[in-house]
């Protein structure tokens, strides 16, 4: 897999577009094509999915699991399905979508791998932010009070959260690698969600970043026998 460059998400952030709405689905806005297939996966309430009907007019579909965040979505108009990510993926065709998001749900599902993998068969891109457990606050609270952290993307206690895997930025980096995944583009937001702008290594975003967003493409030709450490 080819080196890439830190992508300056911070510029390419819609203008007009910053009205009080998250930091981290603006620059999920500012990857989607205008009338792109759009399928989000774990949609939750269907804020991030209606956002890309209304501002890019995305053909969109959503798959969430609580029948809350379900109801919610059809209260907004959204084809969204209950559904698991973990389970029914294989059931989509290939290339079904043009753009497949999994926003902030990776680290919540059973088994990520093979959720990445059809990911990139079901999408002709595909759009994922997961928190960095890597963050130095995460890092700071384990180390010197021994505790697991309970931060602003992480609220609850552990044995509370849906995050079964702890995935930080080097981490998914290495994920990448493994499933033979194309690094199209790729930014860190800092713990106020807000794009550092700043090209840094992927060591020093794997600190500092508190949240990883990247832009994958399918690089079949490329997929390796095991993991490589970024």
């Amino acid at each position: 897999m080819r080196d890439v460059a830190p992508w300056d998400a911070a510029a390419s952030l819609p203008q007009g577009e910053r009205d009080g709405t998250r930091i981290d689905h603006l620059v999920v806005l500012g990857l989607v094509a205008p009338g792109a297939r759009v399928l989000d996966i774990g949609c939750g309430d269907g804020t991030l999915l209606a956002l890309l009907r209304d501002r890019r007019g995305v053909d969109g579909r959503g798959i969430e699991l609580s029948r809350e965040g379900v109801n919610a979505c059809l209260a907004r108009g959204l084809p969204v399905i209950q559904g698991d990510a973990d389970t029914d993926l294989a059931n989509y065709p290939d290339d079904a979508f043009d753009v497949v998001v999994l926003s902030q749900t990776i680290q919540a599902t059973r088994n990520p791998r093979i959720v990445l993998e059809h990911l990139l068969r079901i999408g002709r891109q595909v759009v994922i932010s997961f928190p960095n457990f890597g963050h130095w606050r995460v890092r700071a609270e384990l180390g010197f009070r021994g505790r697991m952290p309970v931060t602003a993307l992480m609220p609850e206690e552990w044995y509370e959260t849906q995050n079964i895997h702890h995935c930080t930025i080097r981490d998914f980096v290495g994920l990448c690698r493994m499933v033979g995944a194309r690094i199209e583009k790729a930014t860190a937001l800092d713990a106020r969600g807000r794009p550092m702008r700043f090209s840094m290594p992927w060591w020093v975003w794997n600190l500092i970043g508190a949240q990883g967003v990247f832009l994958l493409s399918q690089e079949a030709s490329e997929i390796s026998s095991g993991p490589t450490r970024p």
